[in-house]
């Protein structure tokens, strides 16, 4: 079994025993698990605990995004807990950002550190409305190289970006994408989406899977047919 696993599974659960539920179903050795906003606001440290005891590493996908120093101490805390990676907003400039990493070095821990550069839901008219005149690619570019300039491991970004962001920051990068969608899988409410297959090849490092898994009626299976898909794929050989 790959030792790094390249899927990370989103716990978009509303309650923690949804979340735990699927979380035995599941094999710690071929993915990683994402506790987002919803689900930590409602379960808290346990979720997070009883995941890790299940022997996942988790993504606690929070996006800190605030002055330095609450940021710092946030993305401290986080650490400290032991999850594997965590993220905050690249909007939130380089003095947040290099206090992020600074803290985290400080910790012992050793958790992947990955910004948010743009939201995927806002396009060229979200960006005019907060004076930004630059095109969501552009400004995608601009705040990844931030993010690397100032120690994080990586950025969280949509597979069609993923292409221009490996060739303008190399192989080493963390590329974590979002809308990944099997080929022959229900597009649900999603519209820029790729396959598994085409996300790795264009350069993403981790996929970022919801529903195909989480709503399949065996998600053990459908980790396993996922992971079949990409196994010999090498991240990034087009980009």
């Amino acid at each position: 079994m790959n030792n790094d696993p390249k899927i990370i599974v989103a716990l978009d659960f509303a309650v923690s025993s949804s979340a735990l539920a699927l979380a035995e179903r599941l094999d710690p050795a071929a993915c990683r698990l994402k506790v987002g906003k919803e689900l930590f606001t409602a379960a808290g440290l346990v979720v997070l605990e009883r995941l890790m005891r299940l022997g996942f590493e988790v993504f606690l996908d929070l996006k800190f995004h605030d002055i330095p120093n609450t940021t710092a101490q946030a993305c401290k805390a986080a650490a400290e807990l032991g999850v594997w990676m965590l993220n905050v907003h690249a909007l939130g400039g380089r003095r947040m950002l290099q206090a992020a990493a600074d803290a985290i070095a400080n910790t012992g821990q050793h958790p992947k550190l990955i910004a948010v550069t743009l939201l995927t839901s806002m396009a060229q008219e979200d960006l005019a409305d907060i004076g930004i005149a630059e095109s969501p690619a552009q400004l995608v570019v601009r705040l990844a190289t931030l993010a690397r300039d100032c120690g994080l491991d990586g950025v969280v970004c949509s597979a069609q970006e993923a292409s221009l962001l490996r060739a303008n920051l190399g192989k080493a990068f963390c590329l974590v994408t979002p809308g990944i969608r099997p080929a022959l899988a229900s597009l649900d409410d999603q519209s820029r989406v790729m396959t598994p297959q085409a996300a790795l090849l264009a350069g993403s490092s981790y996929l970022v899977i919801g529903r195909p898994i989480t709503r399949a009626a065996d998600p053990l299976q459908a980790l396993r047919a996922i992971n079949l898909e990409i196994g010999n794929i090498e991240i990034g050989v087009q980009a």
